[in-house]
Formats: structure tokens, sequence, C-alpha cells
């Protein structure tokens, strides 16, 4: 039902990810972001608990290749999940259970997972890891140019309706957590949400460290 990647930049200290799906609102209990720290994905029959546990399990300072173990030991029905997790340092690891839906895959590259199940073909994942590593710029235009990728290259079995794009920096809160919930065509749509946002995103990000020098809200009643 879903195909998605999780990107870092320990360069700049950016973590994110990307995902869509043909199941409503797929951002909202998929894809996991925290500061300092990486991105969790949790897919397929989705448990969002396992994505907050396994950040707090990365930013308690576990290894990567034990979180996955952990997660089997917190969630006795671990073989119906897809996961993925990945550090700001570039380490990953992925999970795709014994009862994942229909054709699935999944691939690992610098700084980036990619997987998917209920795919059209097994070479979605690699398609989209290849694209974010050839890919340069903000770490948001690197994650959507791999959804785009995978959405070329076969996407998921059937239609896609929902989307999402969220990605942590300095702040403790995502600077970037954009969703498209339902549409005929959520990837182009979350691409045009970042094309709006992107202009505004360093004016919300200095109204909440320094208000007082915080541009205008430019509506109606702002002096």
């Amino acid at each position: 039902m879903t195909f998605s990647l999780a990107g870092v930049c320990p360069t700049t200290g950016m973590v994110g990810c990307v995902i869509t799906s043909s199941s409503i609102c797929v951002a909202s209990r998929c894809a996991f972001t925290r500061s300092g720290v990486g991105v969790a994905l949790t897919q397929n029959i989705t448990n969002p608990d396992l994505g907050t546990l396994a950040l707090s399990l990365l930013e308690r300072g576990e290894a990567v290749d034990t979180i996955i173990p952990a997660l089997g030991e917190a969630d006795t029905d671990i073989q119906w999940r897809q996961l993925g997790v990945i550090g700001l340092n570039g380490q990953s690891q992925t999970f795709s259970g014994k009862e994942i839906l229909g054709i699935n895959a999944r691939a690992a590259g610098k700084n980036c997972i990619a997987m998917g199940n209920l795919l059209s073909n097994t070479k979605v994942p690699q398609a989209m890891v290849e694209a974010f590593e050839a890919s340069s710029g903000h770490l948001c235009d690197r994650l959507l140019a791999a959804l785009e990728a995978g959405q070329a290259a076969g996407g998921e079995m059937g239609p896609l309706y929902s989307a999402g794009l969220r990605v942590n920096a300095s702040p403790a809160w995502p600077i970037v957590d954009l969703r498209v919930d339902w549409h005929e065509n959520p990837v182009s749509k979350l691409g045009s949400l970042w094309q709006i946002y992107q202009p505004q995103m360093q004016a919300y990000i200095t109204r909440a460290s320094d208000p007082a020098n915080a541009k205008p809200y430019g509506v109606p009643g702002d002096e």
C-alpha cells in the first residue's frame, strides 16, 4: 500500500522522509523524524508506536542494527510490519516481515533507505535510492525527486491517494511537515505544496526563535 524513502544530510544536520500510499493520511502514522537523531518508517500493516520507539532507542544511543530486534521484542506482530530506521550518521537498517503484502522490496544507499509494498515491481525502491543519491540541493528537493522517481519506476500496484514530506533540522519540531491526505495526484500536489511553503519556511523558524525580528504576517490586522 505504500512506498517511501528516508534520507539524512550529515552536513546540514537535516533528517527527513517522503512517503505515498493508496491509503488515506499515510504520513500521519508511517513517517517519524527527530532532530539530531534520524528517521523511522513503519508501514504495511502499520503500528505507529514502533516509529516513536525506534527513534527513542536511536536517541538513547542504541546501535542501528539492534533496533529492529528490539522492535520485534516490543511487537509480537512484527511479521506484518515493514520497517526502516536511519540515523543522522547514515547508518541504517530495514525489515520486511513474512506477512508483507504483495510485491515488496527494500533498498539502501548513501545516507538513505527506501522500501515499499504492494508495488508494481521490485525495482521501485532502488530507483528512489538512485534518484536521491544523484540529486543535490535542499533535502526536501532530494526527497521529492526520489518520490517522483519511485512513481516513474512503477510505484504502487494501484492508484495513490495520499503523500507526506517531513524534515527536521535544528529546532526540536519539524521545519517541514507537509501532507496530502486525499488527492487524485498526491505526489504532484505534495511538490506544489513544497514550492509554496519553501519561501515562507525560514519566517516560521524565526518566529519561534526570535519573534521580535520576525517578518510581518502579511494578513489583515497585522500592522
